[in-house]
C-alpha cells in the first residue's frame, strides 16, 4: 500500500516538473530602448508630455525566435523599467517631480504602464520606474506602439536633457504545434 502511495506521489513530482519545464520554454523576455528629450525652459511644476514616435515591434521575428506565434500569446507584461539620463553629462534627475509613462497602439486605448511619483532629488543618473501589472499582449501583438511620457519638474532647466528609456517585457506563450 505504502509503495502504491510512494509511486503515485512520485509520478505526480515528475509530471509538475516536466510541466514546470515546458512552461519555461515558452516564457521568453523582450527588450526595447528609447530615446526622448526634455526641452529646455519646460515649465515647472506644470506637466509636460513628450511622445515618441511610432515604435516597432518586431513580434512577429521575436515570437519566431521562440517557436510561437501571436495567436499563441498568453500574456504579455512590464517586468522592468530605467531612465538612464544621458546628457548633460555633468546633470543628474533632481530637475524631475514625476514621471508615468503610458503605452499606446491602433485601436486600442493607452494604458498607463510605468511611473515614479514624488521622486527624491538625490543626484542619480539612473531611474527604477515602479511598473504597473497591465496586459500588454494586444499593444505588442501589434506592428508598432508608442509611448507618451508625462513629466512634471520642480526646477527651470536651461538646456535639453536626453534620457534613454530602457524596458523588459515578459511573455507567456504557447509553443507552436
Amino acid at each position: 500500500m505504502n509503495y502504491k502511495l510512494l509511486s503515485l506521489l512520485f509520478l505526480f513530482v515528475l509530471l509538475f516538473n516536466s510541466c514546470k519545464k515546458l512552461n519555461s520554454l515558452t516564457q521568453f523576455s523582450l527588450s526595447f530602448t528609447e530615446t526622448i528629450i526634455i526641452p529646455a525652459s519646460t515649465g515647472i511644476n506644470l506637466p509636460f508630455n513628450i511622445l515618441t514616435p511610432d515604435i516597432q515591434s518586431n513580434s512577429e521575428a521575436s515570437f519566431e525566435i521562440h517557436d510561437t506565434r501571436k495567436d499563441l500569446i498568453e500574456s504579455i507584461k512590464m517586468i522592468q523599467m530605467n531612465l538612464v539620463l544621458k546628457s548633460p553629462s555633468s546633470e543628474n534627475f533632481n530637475f524631475l517631480k514625476s514621471i508615468e509613462l503610458f503605452m499606446d497602439a491602433d485601436g486600442l486605448n493607452e494604458v498607463k504602464i510605468a511611473s515614479k511619483l514624488n521622486m527624491s532629488n538625490d543626484n542619480v543618473q539612473t531611474v527604477t520606474l515602479d511598473v504597473t501589472n497591465s496586459e500588454l499582449k494586444e499593444y505588442i501583438k501589434k506592428d508598432k506602439f508608442s509611448l507618451r511620457v508625462a513629466t512634471t519638474t520642480d526646477e527651470a532647466i536651461s538646456q535639453d536633457y536626453t534620457i534613454e528609456i530602457n524596458y523588459v517585457l515578459f511573455v507567456d506563450a504557447k509553443l507552436k504545434k
